[in-house]
């Protein structure tokens, strides 16, 4: 159901972007156009559209909200060059591979106002960042698998891809912090590699691709295979329920933690459950809030040094992460529920 309400805002967003026949279509053309693009479809997003819906009315911009059915670079590709062709004046989006992408991205900031959200392009053209310190976050998550096992023991990664700025970020911030290493964000071990420190051991990470069913599959072959694994992390928004349902099939809930990313309904339910121990959360609705509020006011401005006034310092506009676990998830998830219902 959740899945099918963003297919459903991606199908009813680029309608409403590409404007209409009689007086309701002349009034939406008349109006700038803003593309909030996401990298999947995901509950992540939905939760993102909301805050999108939020700041829409005072953006004074006809907005969309676009997703990648299938999570595919090939296809936020498409979605980016198509907002282009049809005369949208500003982007937003969180680049699935950066470094191969910001040759469009680029042409993109040439012709459009253009910033990412979520997952970074540092080397590009864009104008800001919208979003956490990845880094940090996955330092964060590393400080609850240290609560989870005081006592240490073998690690597991999932994580979509590490094509993304943040997921490589938000991996190594994870290792640095349980392999006890200086602050460096720009470090980068391999994902083969074997890693070991003080009493923790990163014992493999796995990429998905952003595919449920093969997200599973890997934990449950990880389960099969090593007898004692301490701890599987997902670092993807619907990864650890997948995670916890491999737990729960081999019979070991209690015995494996399971330590999370976002706010999957399905996560939070379980850490009230007690058996997911804690969740790194963003805060997407802000995401889609702060980034359609920031361009719609670069949309407004035309004099070029107060438009710059206008942009964060640095070019990073920082929605901090923050951990929840049992005593933080029922309020946590009150207010979350009250963000995203229906308007």
């Amino acid at each position: 159901m959740r899945l099918a309400l963003s297919c459903s805002l991606l199908v009813v967003s680029m309608l409403a972007g590409c404007g209409g026949d009689g007086a309701a279509g002349t009034t939406a053309a008349a109006a700038p156009k803003i593309a909030f693009v996401s990298n999947c479809v995901a509950e992540f997003w939905t939760i993102a559209a909301h805050g999108v819906e939020a700041a829409r009315a005072g953006s004074g911009a006809d907005v969309s909200v676009q997703m990648p059915p299938n999570g595919t670079a090939e296809e936020q590709t498409r979605i980016l060059e198509d907002a282009i062709g049809k005369g949208v004046q500003a982007i937003a989006v969180s680049p699935k591979d950066p470094a191969n992408m910001t040759p469009l991205l680029d042409r993109i900031a040439a012709r459009a106002l253009l910033i990412t959200h979520d997952s970074d392009a540092p080397a590009s053209k864009r104008l800001c960042y919208v979003g956490m310190d990845n880094y940090e976050a996955g330092r964060m998550c590393g400080q609850l698998v240290r609560d989870a096992l005081p006592q240490g023991g073998a690690i597991v990664i999932l994580v979509g891809t590490l094509d993304q700025d943040n997921a490589r970020r938000r991996r190594q911030g994870l290792i640095d912090e349980l392999l006890e290493r200086s602050v460096d964000n720009t470090r980068f071990d391999a994902q083969d590699a074997v890693l070991k420190g003080g009493k923790y051991e990163i014992r493999a990470s796995y990429t998905d691709q952003f595919d449920r069913q093969k997200c599973k599959s890997i934990a449950q072959d990880v389960l099969g295979r090593w007898n004692d694994i301490a701890c599987l992390v997902g670092l993807f928004e619907y990864e650890p329920p997948l995670l916890l349902e491999a737990v729960k099939s081999a019979g070991k809930l209690g015995a494996i933690r399971v330590v999370a990313f976002d706010e999957n309904p399905d996560t939070l339910q379980g850490i009230l459950d007690g058996h997911v121990y804690g969740t790194v959360v963003q805060n997407p609705f802000e995401y889609g809030r702060a980034s359609v509020e920031l361009l719609g006011k670069l949309l407004r401005e035309t004099d070029p040094a107060r438009r710059q006034a206008l942009l964060p310092p640095g070019g990073f506009l920082n929605i901090p992460a923050r951990k929840i676990t049992k005593g933080e998830a029922a309020a946590f998830w009150a207010d979350l529920k009250q963000k995203t219902k229906a308007r």
